[in-house]
């Protein structure tokens, strides 16, 4: 399974923290991983809105958490496509690495 910096707690850090992923992906089941995560991330999205919605966190707290996770899903999706466009190419997915934040959120679509 991948390894995830964890988000700020409620009530701590601010919209603009950043938390950075950081995954090692040497095994067979390296996409599987980094899909499981995927997955785990889009919950959390989930249970933020419905923490939000039932009032048990401020916006203010939702808007940093949902910051940390969206870049964290973004590092995900770029790992997988990198994987997978290595895959494609003939090389080993396993030598696919975690990019930066600030590269990875600085991508145009």
């Amino acid at each position: 399974m991948p390894e995830v910096a964890p988000l700020p707690a409620a009530g701590r850090g601010g919209p603009t923290e950043r938390t950075e992923i950081t995954m090692t992906q040497q095994s067979p089941s390296g996409e599987d991983s980094v899909l499981a995560r995927i997955h785990e991330l889009v919950g959390e999205e989930r249970d933020l809105r419905d923490q939000l919605a039932a009032q048990q966190i401020d916006a203010d707290t939702e808007r940093g958490r949902l910051a940390a996770v969206e870049t964290q899903l973004d590092q995900c999706w770029d790992l997988l496509r990198q994987r997978r466009a290595r895959l494609d190419a003939g090389q080993d997915p396993d030598e696919a690495r975690v990019r930066p934040a600030s590269e990875v959120e600085n991508y145009l679509s």
